[in-house]
C-alpha cells in the first residue's frame, strides 16, 4: 500500500508554537521533506530541527524566488516526483511547512499534484498574521469587523492600477503581508491614507530577531518576512 503524505504546519518561528500533532508525527518520521532558498538553509527545517530522529530521510526541495512562476513549479513537480517515489514504497513523508499549510504555505503546490492519487493529511499551524498580532498586542478582529490581508506585490499592484486607497480606507482592519522591496511604496501609501498612526511593522515574529515597532520609527528596508498591522477598532466591542 502507499504511504500517506502528512503536510505539517510548524507555526512562525518559534519551535514552542508547533502543535503536539506537528511534534509528533515529525519524530515518528522516517522521511521528511522541505523546502529551501536558493540552495540556501532551510527556515522550516530550523524550526523541526528538534525533533527530526537520526536517519531520517530528507527530500530537499530548492524552489528560486523569482518573479516568474514556472521555475518555483518546475521545482515543485521534481520535489512531488520524490515525495511519490518514497510514497510508492510504502513510506509515510512529513512536509515541513512554515507557517500554515493552507495559508499561503509551501504545501499547497505538494497537495495539488498529490492529493489524487495519495492518502493527504494536512496539519494546521498557527499563522504569521496571529502570531504578529499577538506580539503587537493588537486584537484583530472583533464582533463584526473584517480583516483584509493583502500581500504587498498584490497592494503596490493595486497602487499602479489607481486602486489601492480604496482598500486601506475601507477595511476595518488590514494586513500587509510580504513586505521586502515593497515596503517603501507600501509605507508611502498606508502615509498618504492618513493611516500611519495606526500601524504597527512587525518581522520575524516569535524568533530572536523579532522586531515590533509602530510603522513610523520602523526601518527603511523591510524583509520578506516582515507586515504591517493597521487595526481601525471600527467596532466599540468595549
Amino acid at each position: 500500500m502507499s504511504g500517506t503524505v502528512y503536510g505539517i504546519g510548524l507555526g512562525p518561528g518559534d519551535p514552542e508554537l508547533m502543535t503536539l500533532k506537528a511534534a509528533r508525527l515529525i519524530g515518528e518520521a522516517k522521511v521528511i521533506a522541505y523546502p529551501t532558498l536558493a540552495g540556501g538553509e532551510s527556515f522550516a527545517r530550523s524550526i523541526a530541527a528538534d525533533y527530526i530522529t537520526e536517519g531520517t530521510r530528507e527530500i530537499v526541495m530548492d524552489v528560486p524566488m523569482t518573479v516568474d512562476r514556472a521555475p518555483a513549479q518546475a521545482a515543485y513537480d521534481i520535489g512531488a516526483d520524490a515525495i511519490r517515489s518514497a510514497l510508492d514504497a510504502g513510506e509515510d513523508v512529513v512536509v515541513l511547512c512554515e507557517g500554515d499549510p493552507f495559508f499561503y504555505g509551501s504545501f499547497m503546490y505538494l497537495f495539488a499534484r498529490l492529493k489524487r492519487d495519495y492518502a493527504v493529511e494536512v496539519v494546521p499551524g498557527v499563522t504569521s498574521v496571529t502570531t504578529c498580532a499577538a506580539v503587537a498586542g493588537m486584537p484583530m478582529a472583533a464582533r463584526n469587523e473584517v480583516v483584509t490581508i493583502l500581500p504587498a506585490p498584490e497592494l503596490v499592484g493595486r497602487l499602479d492600477r489607481g486602486h489601492s486607497m480604496d482598500v486601506l480606507h475601507s477595511a476595518d482592519t488590514l494586513v500587509v503581508m510580504k513586505l521586502g522591496r515593497h515596503f517603501a511604496r507600501v509605507r508611502a501609501a498606508i502615509d498618504a491614507a492618513g493611516l500611519t498612526e495606526k500601524a504597527v511593522y512587525i518581522e520575524r515574529a516569535s524568533t530572536p530577531h523579532e522586531v515590533v515597532l509602530p510603522l513610523s520609527k520602523a526601518p527603511e528596508k523591510a524583509p520578506y518576512f516582515s507586515m504591517i498591522l493597521i487595526v481601525k477598532g471600527a467596532d466599540p466591542w468595549l
